[in-house]
C-alpha cells in the first residue's frame, strides 16, 4: 500500500483529483482519508458552500438544489487559486457539479497548478444511499443538517444529482478522467479500490 501511494503522490505532483457521488455515497469521508494518505489538502465545495451561506445569511441550498453557477463561480473556485495550498496537491469533493462548471473547474485548476488528473466516482445505488439516509436519520450522526433529516429534500438532491451531475461525469468519462470505484463496501474496501486505481492509473501515465 505504502508503494502505491508513493507512485500516486509522484505521479499526482501539486495536481488534483475530483471525487463525486450521490449523497449518502461517503464522498467527503473517503476524501478526506485519501487527502491525508497523499498529503494533500481536501476541499468539499458543499463545505464551503454553506460556511458562504451562513457568511452572507443566504438560505439557497437547503431545499436541497445546487448553488446557481455564478455563486460557485465566486464562492468555491477562488479556493483552487489560494497561495496556501499552491504547493500542495488537493483532493476534491464535487467541485463542479452542475454540467457546464466543469470545463470551468478544469481551467482554474490547471491555471493555479492543481491539473485534475483523476475524477473518482463512489457508484452507490439510489436506493442503497436511500437506506443509509434513513439509516443516518435514526442514529442522528449527521449534525443539524436539514437535508440529512427531511425525506423530500434528500429526494430533491437524488435529483439534482440525476438531472445536473450526471452529464459532469459523462464529460469526464469521454476526457479519460473518470475512475469507478465501488462504493457499497465497507470503508476500508472502498479506500483499497480507490487507491488501487489511482495506482493504476499513474502507472499507465507512464507508457
Amino acid at each position: 500500500m505504502e508503494e502505491k501511494i508513493a507512485k500516486i503522490k509522484a505521479w499526482l505532483g501539486t495536481g488534483s483529483i475530483n471525487v463525486f457521488g450521490l449523497p449518502m455515497s461517503g464522498k467527503d469521508t473517503q476524501g478526506i482519508r485519501l487527502a491525508e494518505a497523499l498529503d494533500a489538502k481536501f476541499l468539499s465545495s458543499g463545505m464551503i458552500i454553506r460556511a458562504m451561506e451562513q457568511e452572507t445569511k443566504q438560505n439557497i441550498t437547503s431545499t436541497g438544489v445546487l448553488v446557481p453557477t455564478d455563486l460557485f463561480y465566486e464562492w468555491v473556485l477562488p479556493y483552487l487559486e489560494r497561495k496556501d495550498l499552491f504547493r500542495y496537491p488537493l483532493v476534491l469533493s464535487s467541485i463542479g457539479r452542475w454540467y457546464g462548471e466543469e470545463r470551468q473547474v478544469l481551467s482554474v485548476a490547471a491555471g493555479a497548478g492543481h491539473d485534475i488528473k483523476a475524477v473518482v466516482l463512489l457508484n452507490v445505488s439510489e436506493s442503497d444511499v436511500k437506506k443509509r439516509f434513513e439509516a443516518a436519520k435514526t442514529l442522528g450522526d449527521r449534525g443539524e443538517r436539514s437535508d440529512d433529516r427531511n425525506n423530500e429534500i434528500f429526494n430533491v438532491r437524488l435529483n439534482e444529482f440525476r438531472d445536473k451531475t450526471l452529464p459532469v461525469l459523462n464529460f469526464y468519462n469521454e476526457q479519460g478522467l473518470l475512475i469507478n470505484v465501488n462504493g457499497d463496501q465497507s470503508r476500508d474496501e472502498v479506500f483499497n479500490e480507490m487507491i488501487e486505481k489511482l495506482y493504476q492509473k499513474a502507472i499507465s501515465a507512464e507508457s
